[in-house]
């Protein structure tokens, strides 16, 4: 069954419960967020990170996380690099990113002999619940890389589906965006789009993905304003996966959503051999939440 609203991920149960490895898990919004989790039987959470700070913290918000498995360690560094192993060793389903740089957390996940290294790229994908759009929107990347060659869009578009289909959407809709639908040498934008169109033609993408572009972005999610200009696609209008040029359009669209639209939202990496939970701390709790559950979700629908 199709998820449609964030919320309906919340009541996802999977075949087993999936093990969480939270890295630096000494963080009041991580905390909360891992133990709401938990009580929803969502994850089964591995705290890894200072034990005292994170006993006070527990203590404060009256959360007994006495049964969990917890690996005392302070440097961070340490810290990722045992939950990366834990998640290589098969201790653990998936990650997730607390009170640590990202830089120190990818710096463990892309080591070559026990990190989660995959042919693919790492790509991160937010996943928006807007109130006035239909249905679940998958926006990428707009948090990791600056700007994508061709090949690289290919290996991004693949990691968004594997979400967009684990939330049970058969057919995915991918609209690769620019600021015209002609294709225009001048715009790298419309020569890729007009490049990965091809590659759909030509069958190179996975099975159910529809990959169209160039186009704006009011074309993919407009199907009114797809009609005034006459704009014909199987993807105008009813865009599942909004692919980005570079990292600046991702990360404004993506604050528009969130600021401008009220709209909720979910991320994860994909690319490595399990999701990523990466959350931004101005993210808040609830966004935290979602988050989770879509990485197990995830992280179910890959075993």
């Amino acid at each position: 069954m199709e998820i449609k609203r964030l919320e309906e991920l919340l009541k996802v149960k999977t075949q087993r419960t999936m093990k969480l490895a939270v890295v630096a898990c000494h963080d009041e919004e991580v905390l909360s967020a891992v133990v709401e989790a938990e009580k929803l039987g969502i994850a089964e959470p591995i705290l890894i990170g200072h034990k005292e700070k994170t006993n006070v913290i527990a203590k404060e918000k009256g959360f007994d996380i006495s049964n969990y498995e917890f690996i005392d360690e302070e440097d961070l560094g340490m810290a990722a690099e045992i939950g990366v192993k834990m998640v290589f060793g098969g201790k653990a389903n998936f990650i997730m990113k607390g009170l640590v740089d990202t830089s120190i957390l990818l710096k463990a996940v892309l080591n070559k002999e026990w990190g989660l290294r995959t042919d693919s790229l790492l790509s991160h994908v937010m996943t928006y619940d807007i109130p006035n759009y239909s249905k679940l929107i998958y926006l990428t990347d707009g948090g990791m890389n600056l700007h994508p060659s061709l090949e690289d869009k290919v290996k991004i578009i693949e990691n968004a589906a594997i979400v967009t289909k684990s939330l049970g959407r058969e057919e995915v809709k991918v609209a690769c965006l620019a600021a015209k639908e002609k294709v225009d040498p001048k715009m790298i934008a419309t020569v890729d789009a007009g490049e990965l169109k091809n590659k759909y033609m030509e069958g190179e993408f996975s099975k159910g993905v529809i990959v169209d572009g160039p186009m704006a972005l009011d074309l993919a999610v407009s199907k009114l304003s797809a009609e005034i200009k006459g704009y014909e696609s199987p993807v105008a209008g009813d865009a599942d996966i909004l692919l980005v040029p570079n990292i600046e359009m991702g990360n404004g669209i993506g604050k528009s959503i969130t600021y401008f639209a009220g709209g909720k939202s979910a991320g994860v990496v994909m690319g490595a051999k399990a999701p990523i939970v990466l959350v931004s701390r101005a993210d808040d709790h609830e966004s935290k939440l979602y988050s989770i559950a879509l990485g197990s979700v995830v992280a179910a629908f890959k075993e």
